[in-house]
């Protein structure tokens, strides 16, 4: 009977996973515009009811993409030691810039959730919220530095970050900064670093 559960867990890890590999390979090769479940059905080679079972609906299915390839979500950080606060937040924000600028179904994907409202949308939303306050929490005690002073910081560079790299394929210029040239993200990643020195030289010297 164990052994009967193992398989039936296996398997359908397996067909989520080809489910899910669909999703992307149908947006890198045609655009959201075209996902539906009977194209992702037939990418993974498998019934358009399992779709149903396992995720209840495509936006289900789309929402399941996000949370095993969203940034923020599948964040386990350690924390540092204070004194290398600096460094361990402008990583975060770096790495950040990095992953969502290689994920072309991502960003895409993120486009899509900015006007859908439905309940996997909220448990995805209140997923990545929790992950968030627990971040400025831990950050908050490591250093007592207030609550909503480093929310402010973080919702600006996260979302800053989150609205350029998806501005980047239709807009190459924004404020000066080339968002189509390695070297416009270079600066942006310079001047992240700057404003992540000054609030914590700030802070110290308060």
């Amino acid at each position: 009977m164990e052994k009967e559960v193992v398989r039936t867990n296996k398997n359908r890890e397996l067909t989520e996973l080809a489910l899910l590999k669909a999703v992307d390979d149908l947006i890198e090769e045609d655009g959201f515009e075209n996902l539906g479940i009977n194209a992702v059905a037939a990418k993974a080679g498998l019934s358009k009811m399992l779709i149903y079972r396992y995720f209840e609906s495509l936006d289900g299915l789309i929402v399941a993409y996000i949370e095993r390839n969203d940034y923020w979500i599948n964040l386990e950080p350690e924390l540092p030691e204070v004194e290398h606060l600096g460094e361990f937040v402008k990583k975060l924000f770096r790495d950040q810039i990095t992953m969502l600028r290689n994920s072309y179904t991502l960003r895409r994907l993120y486009r899509w959730e900015l006007s859908a409202k439905n309940k996997v949308i909220k448990e995805l939303r209140e997923r990545r919220e929790a992950k968030g306050i627990w971040l400025i929490d831990a950050v908050s005690r490591l250093t007592d530095w207030p609550k909503a002073d480093i929310a402010v910081i973080a919702t600006v560079l996260t979302s800053s970050i989150t609205y350029l790299v998806m501005l980047e394929e239709n807009c190459p210029v924004y404020n000066g900064f080339k968002l189509q040239s390695e070297t416009g993200w270079e600066e942006l990643e310079k001047g992240i670093d700057l404003l992540i020195d000054n609030w914590i030289k700030n802070y110290r010297n308060a």
